[in-house]
């Protein structure tokens, strides 16, 4: 039996063109073990029949709401706009795509594991997923971190995917104080955050079945080779290189006076260290971020002299 005197866990998912998917997945939200629990919907202009989906669910299902977008934000947009609509009497947000399968425990590990933390230090809980097909075949695990959550770490890779990501009431009010200036990502920016001003929390047990198809296989990738190339793909794109430099600007914007005098430090070195061959050179040796696994963080640094990236 659900405990309803839990504390009340808001879950927001944005929607888009998620008609196929979405039947499967509010049910295993609103299925968990958690008792306290509720959906907030936001679709962020959908051109399927997933209005339909979503009006459906709520004309049976009260602890799902959800609403049209006036405007296309885009994923994290739409995410930030959720996370302002959290109400008040809320413990913990959670984060949701439309086209996963949660495991029934997902929520109660994740407010079990905040939960433990002591009052009023913001906290992020995070978790390693099932890699699925489109028919939900199990095709492998996300890899574990080698190193841990650190800002050393998310100012330059985002190992809390945010499908699985939970924040406690003061990571929340933390991040609405003010939202970074556009672009970001709102899973990384969360990461980097809360790692650099609370606690980040990974679970190496899988919360999830994370399903890989057309739309979205920029994701996981099915094999160890497919993660790899990916991430140097990536690390190659500029796009990616200026999201990390914009982020890590935003962050000192932001929160650089509440840093700590060796993380403002870390911040303002990873953004100096691109003028000119020696000083990526240097930082490639010296420099203090670093990716999780060995070969990443090889690739990484190779590539950042070669290209600043």
């Amino acid at each position: 039996m659900k405990d309803n005197s839990a504390p009340l866990v808001e879950v927001v998912l944005s929607s888009y063109d998620g008609a196929a998917w979405l039947d499967a997945q509010i049910s295993s939200i609103l299925g968990q073990t958690h008792g306290a629990l509720r959906l907030s919907v936001r679709d962020d202009g959908s051109r399927d029949g997933t209005p339909d989906v979503l009006a459906a669910w709520v004309a049976r299902e009260p602890r799902l709401s959800f609403r049209l977008g006036s405007r296309n934000l885009g994923p994290s947009g739409s995410f930030f706009r959720l996370l302002d609509g959290v109400g008040t009497e809320a413990a913990f947000a959670a984060f949701a795509d439309q086209d996963d399968v949660w495991e029934a425990d997902k929520i109660a590990r994740a407010v079990a594991a905040l939960s433990a933390l002591p009052e009023g230090v913001p906290g992020l809980y995070c978790a390693r997923v099932v890699i699925v097909d489109e028919d939900l075949q199990r095709r492998g695990l996300s890899p574990l971190p080698g190193r841990g959550p650190s800002l050393a770490n998310a100012l330059i890779e985002n190992i809390a995917i945010g499908c699985t990501s939970v924040l406690n009431r003061a990571a929340l009010d933390l991040l609405r104080a003010e939202w970074p200036a556009q672009p970001a990502k709102h899973d990384w920016w969360a990461y980097q955050v809360i790692s650099a001003l609370g606690q980040v929390i990974y679970d190496p047990r899988p919360a999830l079945k994370y399903r890989q198809h057309g739309g979205n296989m920029t994701g996981a990738g099915y094999t160890p080779l497919d993660r790899f190339l990916g991430k140097v793909g990536r690390q190659l794109n500029g796009e990616q290189s200026a999201l990390r430099r914009h982020q890590a600007r935003e962050l000192l914007r932001l929160f650089g006076s509440r840093l700590s005098v060796r993380d403002r430090a870390l911040v303002e070195d990873f953004l100096d260290s691109t003028h000119g061959l020696t000083d990526r050179l240097r930082y490639a040796v010296c420099g203090g971020v670093h990716r999780q696994h060995w070969l990443d963080n090889l690739a990484y640094r190779l590539l950042y002299v070669i290209r600043g990236v």
